[in-house]
Formats: C-alpha cells, sequence, structure tokens
C-alpha cells in the first residue's frame, strides 16, 4: 500500500500528469494563464534531458544492489527530472495566488514528489535536491524575464516570432547535440543493464530522440501561440457541452499527428512541432470554426505592430 502512495505522488510530477491536465486547462479554462505555464514546463523538460547528458550519473538501483528500484528507467539520474518540474508548474500556479493555503499546499506537493522519487529508488538525494534547485531557479528566472520578454516578443511580426521559435529550438537541440559528444559511444555496463531489467525495463542507446522531441515540442508551442495571438486567441469558455465536445476534437487531431512519431532524430522533432502547433493553434482553430468556441474580439492589427496584450 505505501508504494502505491509513493507511485501516486510521483505520478503527480510527471509528464503524463501535467500534459493531460495543461492540454485540458488549455483548451477549456485558462489558455493564456496555461501557455505561460507550458512555455516555461517545456523548456525545463528540454533542460533536464541537456543535464542528464551533461552528468550522466546513474541511478541509485542500478549501481546499488541494496536499493530496490520500484520503477524502471532507462535515463539518467542527474537531474532528478520530478523533482525539477515540480517547482515549475506547481510553485507556477501557486505565484498566480496570495493565498498561503495554496503556496503551502503546492510546497507540500513539490516535497512529497522529490520523497517519491528517493523512496522508488530511482533517484538519490542529491539528485533530487539538485532538481528542486534548478527547477527553482528556473521558476525565478522565467517570472522575472516573463514581463521584459513577453512584449517584446509580442511586438515582433509573426514571421519573425514563428523563425525565432524555429532557430531557438534548432540552437537548443545543438546544445544536446554538443552533451552527447563526450558519451556518444557509450556502452551500458552488465550490472547497470542488469538492474533496469531486474526493475522491468529494457536497455536503450543514448540517442538525441529525447532532447529533438522536447525542443520540438518547445518550438510548436511557442510558433503555435503566435498564430494564436495573431488570430486574436479564442474564448475558452463557454457552456458545459461545448467544452466538453472540444476534447474529441482536440485528441482525435493529437492522436493522429502522434501516430507519426518515430525514433528517428528528425521525425520526432518534426511531430512534436506539429503537435505543438495543432494543441496551441489548430485546435482552438477548429474549435472556432465548428462554434464550440468563440473569438473575444476580433484581431484589430497586423502581427509586429503596437498592441496591448490581454494577460491572464
Amino acid at each position: 500500500m505505501l508504494t502505491g502512495f509513493w507511485h501516486v505522488v510521483s505520478f503527480l510530477g510527471s509528464a503524463a500528469f501535467y500534459v493531460p491536465l495543461l492540454v485540458v486547462l488549455f483548451w477549456c479554462a485558462a489558455p493564456r494563464l496555461v501557455a505561460r505555464a507550458t512555455v516555461i514546463l517545456l523548456f525545463s523538460a528540454f533542460l533536464n534531458t541537456l543535464l542528464k547528458l551533461v552528468f550522466h550519473d546513474p541511478r541509485p538501483y542500478w549501481t546499488d544492489p541494496t536499493v530496490d528500484g520500484k520503477a524502471s528507467h532507462t535515463s539518467f539520474g542527474m537531474p532528478s527530472g520530478h523533482a525539477q518540474n515540480a517547482p515549475v508548474a506547481w510553485g507556477f500556479f501557486a505565484a498566480q495566488t496570495r493565498r498561503w493555503v495554496l503556496w503551502a499546499a503546492a510546497a507540500a506537493v513539490i516535497a512529497l514528489i522529490g520523497v517519491s522519487r528517493v523512496y522508488l529508488g530511482v533517484h538519490s538525494i542529491g539528485q533530487v535536491l539538485a532538481g528542486w534547485a534548478i527547477g527553482l531557479a528556473l521558476l525565478v528566472a522565467a517570472l522575472g524575464l516573463e514581463p521584459v520578454v513577453v512584449p517584446w516578443w509580442t511586438r515582433r511580426h509573426l514571421a519573425v516570432q514563428v523563425t525565432f521559435a524555429l532557430v531557438v529550438s534548432l540552437l537548443l537541440l545543438a546544445a544536446a547535440w554538443g552533451a552527447l559528444q563526450p558519451i556518444e559511444n557509450w556502452r551500458w555496463p552488465d550490472a547497470w543493464a542488469r538492474a533496469v531489467q531486474a526493475a522491468g525495463g529494457q536497455t536503450e542507446p543514448v540517442t538525441l530522440v529525447e532532447s529533438a522531441r522536447a525542443t520540438g515540442g518547445f518550438c510548436g508551442a511557442l510558433a503555435g501561440l503566435s498564430l494564436l495571438a495573431a488570430r486574436g486567441w479564442f474564448d475558452a469558455g463557454g457552456k458545459l457541452w461545448q467544452r466538453l465536445a472540444r476534447l474529441p476534437v482536440g485528441i482525435a487531431g493529437g492522436v493522429a499527428v502522434s501516430l507519426l512519431d518515430g525514433s528517428h532524430l528528425a521525425q520526432a522533432f518534426a511531430v512534436q512541432v506539429m503537435l505543438g502547433l495543432w494543441v496551441t493553434a489548430g485546435a482552438p482553430e477548429a474549435f472556432v470554426r465548428l462554434r464550440l468556441a468563440g473569438r473575444p474580439a476580433p484581431a484589430i492589427t497586423r502581427p509586429g505592430d503596437d498592441r496591448t496584450e490581454l494577460r491572464q
């Protein structure tokens, strides 16, 4: 029972929890707020894949026979991605309010997520502490830079915004490529491979595919949000049936794009770009055209002209 509890807590810090939740909130509740959180969280996800390549530190159960690995992972352990993303996600939403109860609840969830990773044997205390520190620093930096970066970004022409999104994402992928070079010919030690298999997993070569997916998603989300803003955003309100009806439409498109995913570097990047574009721009446009959502106001300026951006 205790192990099951910690698996549930760990799930609250995983992409399997964040992604569906953010997508539903973006489509059905608070698109502008969720858009801000998503960009920061996507960058955090990439940064974690990069740092794992830089440190290429083993997970505790790979090297210590006394540690019982209660979950199987084939990515490196430093820093803990769950611990890093927890302050970014939970801390971001807590920062939108001054209610101390919500701050305390977010802090408790962040702490429990880190503890769960140690209990499950998939991270050391040091890896969790590093994840917390990096995630908190990233959150503080993002919240501090947001009032400067967002107005600068929105003043650029749409074509410039999309180009920047692609260039920045490719530069991030290039950084991951540089981090991979020292361990390009790395091979799994037999003891590590046996530990992964004993935990129910299979070893995989160390590649840039996960970094490509992370940077592709980042690119697609940035470009898609720029497209959405240029069209005047969309109104996530409406009747309950309208909000619920958006989900199968959006999910169907996302599944269709996801089926194109593969293990090739360029394919993984391109599919995630398309997926990010669909979630942030394609699906909202479909909602408007199907009369499942409306536009708050018509766009009265061209992308790149000075305008006041609504913020939630």
